[in-house]
């Protein structure tokens, strides 16, 4: 697929996502929370466009409404991880010595610790729930954004318009913010959406285990769950809430990949 309409397909979906969840309260048919018994299970029709689940509750209004908490929840956990990685990344290196040498050990710790069984441990300790989920996201994610805000850092500090504002006597945070932080914030926004797109996936993950955002809060992953024992004879319970997942997590891994191939960002110790 060429680059151009992939750009334009990967922005419609998004848009067209993120446009929906915001308008939830507008447009869908059901009140999400609304249980009729007599209507469970109950195939597409006039009434329920995408049917029903097993508490009868529509399922077209739980999917409309079920992207608001998690988008909100992965926003601002990757907002938060990302000023945490950014402030510690910069700090170490443009300093280096032992905060850069602490920062290395406390990174490699984390970076050894697999997501999905840091954050079940951690949400598991604190009791679950969205406070709960958000600090497990953040202490996990700071780490991919550190450390290349950081290698960054080390390359700018070494530029003549570093070493002219130093001699003319700036400040090292002034020189950090004014001189090479504008020059890192690309790399900053591919990290950003990038890494999005997996909070997205961790957060559905949490819920679908029961230790993230909790029932009766309509959201994508606790849809997934609640849907297993019907599957085989109602899929569209797994597919629909699944498949808002998948297209908006690829959805935001692709948008990464178009802004990293503009601005040749290194992913190596990110992914890592």
């Amino acid at each position: 697929m060429k680059k151009p309409m992939k750009v334009i397909l990967t922005t419609a979906v998004l848009v067209f996502i993120l446009s929906l969840s915001a308008a939830a309260p507008w447009i869908a048919p059901h009140d999400p929370n609304t249980i009729n018994m007599a209507a469970r299970l109950r195939g597409p029709g006039d009434v329920y466009p995408w049917g029903t689940d097993s508490l009868g509750r529509d399922l077209l209004s739980r999917v409309l409404y079920g992207g608001r908490e998690s988008i909100v929840l992965a926003l601002i956990a990757t907002s938060l991880s990302m000023l945490m990685g950014l402030l510690i990344g910069m700090l170490s290196g443009y300093f280096e010595g032992p905060f850069d040498w602490f920062f290395n050990i406390i990174a490699s710790i984390f970076q050894g610790i697999p997501d999905l069984c840091f954050l079940v441990a951690l949400v598991g300790i604190l009791g679950g729930g969205i406070g709960a989920v958000l600090t497990g996201l953040v202490l996990k994610s700071w780490v991919g954004f550190s450390r290349i805000v950081r290698s960054e850092v080390m390359k700018l500090r070494r530029e003549s318009y570093v070493d002219a504002a130093r001699t003319a006597g700036a400040r090292p945070l002034r020189i950090l913010f004014s001189d090479i932080l504008p020059n890192i914030l690309g790399n900053v926004a591919v990290l950003f959406s990038s890494r999005l797109g997996g909070v997205i996936l961790s957060v559905a993950s949490l819920s679908f285990l029961g230790l993230g955002i909790q029932p009766p809060t309509p959201d994508w992953g606790v849809m997934v769950n609640d849907a297993r024992s019907y599957f085989r004879l109602y899929p569209l319970l797994v597919l629909a809430p699944g498949g808002c997942i998948f297209a908006l997590s690829v959805s935001l891994n692709i948008l990464g990949d178009i802004l990293r191939d503009r601005i040749d960002v290194r992913f190596d110790e990110f992914l890592s």
